[in-house]
């Protein structure tokens, strides 16, 4: 039976939560704030996945993300009852795997659970992804052109960039990048995809412009740029 953790303030949520696991036959073990989750996973070392809400006393979140991931690669989904940039960047910064906003469907986050545990996260390196200078690692989550430090992106547009990268030449819709990013639980419209894109581009500079094409009516996809041959 697989150990996940789930660390929020609030007792019903993480009650609920711990309750919704435990159906799915997960080892559901419950902690009230940041310390008491660092504590459980360091007496649990064999835990498969942590869930923390970002706003808890004594250790918040993105600390607790921090120093969970300095001692192993484990997946983490951060909990936030905000949708603001700010927070899915320090949840980026912090290591988290999956972001999901409350309120929240309990049935939804099962199905990230699932997901990010069929994916294997922590038990395999994660493969770099490159293409004409552009490199990700995705084991460091880091993203660079040629010998440029990190370029910072969003949680969001750092999971775009990989689904799109990863599948090249590849057109993806609006509708399901919005499914597959923002989850089926995402309340707004496929024009959030539109803004997320356009500022990916522009962060990437030239090789945004060169490489992530808009297929006009439909979606985008990533190709490579025309060989100098």
């Amino acid at each position: 039976m697989k150990k996940i953790i789930i660390a929020d303030d609030e007792e019903l949520i993480r009650r609920l939560v711990a309750d919704f696991l435990k159906k799915e036959g997960y080892d559901a073990l419950q902690a009230e704030d940041g310390t008491v989750a660092l504590a459980l996973f360091e007496q649990n070392p064999d835990t498969a996945l942590v869930i923390l809400d970002v706003m808890m006393p004594q250790m918040d979140g993105w600390e607790c993300c921090r120093r969970i991931k300095e001692k192993k690669n484990v997946p983490v989904i951060m909990l936030t009852a905000r949708s603001q940039e700010f927070d899915e960047l320090m949840g980026f910064e912090a290591g988290a795997d999956d972001y999901v906003t409350k309120p929240f469907s309990p049935t939804v986050l099962m199905k990230r659970v699932s997901v990010i545990l069929k994916r294997g996260i922590g038990e395999t390196e994660l493969e770099v992804l490159s293409l004409d200078g552009l490199k990700v690692d995705q084991n460091a989550h880091s993203v660079r052109i040629g010998e440029t430090n990190a370029i910072t992106l969003t949680l969001k547009e750092y999971n775009i960039l990989v689904k799109l990268l990863s599948n090249l030449d590849k057109v993806f819709t609006r509708e399901a990048l919005l499914n597959e990013i923002w989850g089926f639980d995402f309340y707004g419209d496929v024009r959030t995809v539109d803004s997320h894109v356009a500022r990916l581009r522009t962060k990437l500079g030239q090789w945004g412009t060169d490489h992530i094409k808009t297929i006009y009516g439909i979606g985008y996809k990533i190709e490579p740029g025309e060989s100098d041959d």
